[in-house]
């Protein structure tokens, strides 16, 4: 019996890997000139251009303008006449890559063991056959952004591409920031028990301040030596923190977090981000005037109190608007569900964001929030072409993604999802 039980479950945990591979083809690279012309241009960074042109070649956007425009020789020309374009939309906080199936251990690897391991890198450890990339980028999700989680600083974030044979291939920046989890000031209850010296708040701060500090004296042990020393792969990750060419995302929520993170962040002179941000419309000014960006975890939750207004958490992405803070939403939900992102921003929408700002949140301004906005989050000369065709605004449910190009490449929308919806509507077709 006990052969019998071990023969099903290897068959099974076989089953559930095959289950979750991509089966469908890697892009190949751009061959040629690609125009796509007579569609709706939508730039982002400006006023959609009626009867457009977009031209890349080799990866990179060349032309963007009336459809007057002079193509050139030899281009694949598309006609976009009723579609529009939008650049590929960027999933700034998720897992995608890390997790497959939640109940199956093995498919989820976004946790290390230890409380500071800043020499992980997300990248590395991505599946590029996981098959949650495909049914995601249909949706028009292109670039993503994927955290390690668990412990106090449990590694790098990197940002991605949505195809690519290796994790090298799909990376656009495997070390996107250092990721740091603030404590929350509020100690558990202890009913009958003694407090501790040190309170468990008190220690992830403490450790968060000597991780900084260890860090620092390594990066000028390193620069003040002549003699080639060894590398401490844990202090070398901050070598980019420490430096300002890459932020450190936060995770915080409350007030009392946020307010603490601006204050490390200046006295460490590090740029910060936070993630989560569930009061961050409350200290806006702060944030404003040290120039702190903030990715909306989520705003399908319950309010924070009991009294709060139903649509307060709806509302928080207009209020920092309003407020001036460089914000980019996330969709918060599950792994599975990433593909749902444009519709929390049309959700953002229905309460009070302008409809520009919601494209706005998942295209230039988390490009902005990653530092790559020279390469990103709009359609602009020498940018990559990574874009998508609609025949529709993308934060529409009914809207379908047409076509999709990352980095000139055309990508291939078909995803175990399509292949089920065609399975079916075979069985149940009339003759």
């Amino acid at each position: 019996m006990f052969r019998s039980t071990l023969i099903l479950a290897l068959c099974a945990t076989w089953s559930s890997t095959l289950s979750a591979q991509d089966l469908t083809h890697k892009a190949k690279p751009q061959a040629g000139p690609i125009a796509i012309s007579n569609a709706t241009i939508h730039v982002v960074t400006g006023d959609p251009i009626e009867n457009g042109l977009v031209v890349f070649d080799k990866g990179k956007i060349v032309f963007v303008g009336s459809a007057r425009g002079q193509l050139p020789n030899g281009a694949k020309v598309i006609d976009g006449t009723g579609m529009h374009v939008y650049p590929g939309l960027i999933s700034s906080y998720t897992h995608l890559g890390l997790t497959e199936i939640g109940a199956v251990r093995a498919s989820r690897d976004m946790d290390e063991a230890g409380a500071v391991t800043p020499e992980v890198r997300a990248a590395v450890a991505v599946n590029p056959d996981s098959t949650l990339l495909p049914v995601t980028r249909s949706n028009g999700i292109l670039t993503f952004a994927t955290f390690p989680r668990g412990g106090t600083i449990p590694g790098r974030a990197s940002l991605m591409r949505m195809d690519g044979w290796t994790w090298e291939d799909m990376a656009v920046r495997a070390d996107a920031g250092l990721v740091v989890r603030w404590p929350n000031a509020r100690p558990p209850r202890r009913r009958g028990r003694r407090a501790p010296t040190a309170s468990p708040y008190e220690e992830s701060v403490q450790r968060i301040r000597d991780s900084f500090a260890r860090a620092r004296a390594y990066v000028r042990w390193t620069q003040n030596t002549k003699t080639p020393k060894s590398t401490d792969l844990a202090w070398e990750a901050f070598r980019n923190t420490l430096s300002r060419a890459r932020p450190v995302f936060f995770l915080a929520n409350t007030y009392q977090q946020i307010t603490e993170v601006v204050a490390f962040a200046r006295k460490e002179r590090i740029r910060a981000v936070i993630v989560g941000g569930h009061d961050a419309d409350l200290c806006a000014p702060l944030l404003v005037a040290n120039n702190v960006g903030v990715i909306i975890e989520n705003i399908h939750r319950f309010p924070k109190r009991s009294d709060s207004p139903v649509d307060e958490v709806y509302r928080l992405p207009s209020r920092l608007e309003k407020a001036g803070v460089l914000w980019c939403l996330a969709s918060g939900d599950r792994t599975a569900n990433e593909r749902n992102l444009p519709f929390a921003a049309a959700r953002a929408v229905a309460y009070g964001l302008a409809p520009a700002a919601a494209l706005r949140s998942i295209t230039i301004n988390a490009a902005k929030v990653f530092g790559v906005d020279s390469e990103l989050g709009s359609i602009e000369t020498g940018k990559r072409a990574t874009l998508i065709v609609t025949d529709g605004d993308p934060l529409q449910i009914p809207t379908h993604v047409k076509m999709a190009f990352i980095d000139g490449r055309s990508i291939d929308l078909t995803n175990k999802q399509t292949a089920l919806f065609e399975k079916y509507k075979a069985k149940y077709r009339r003759k």
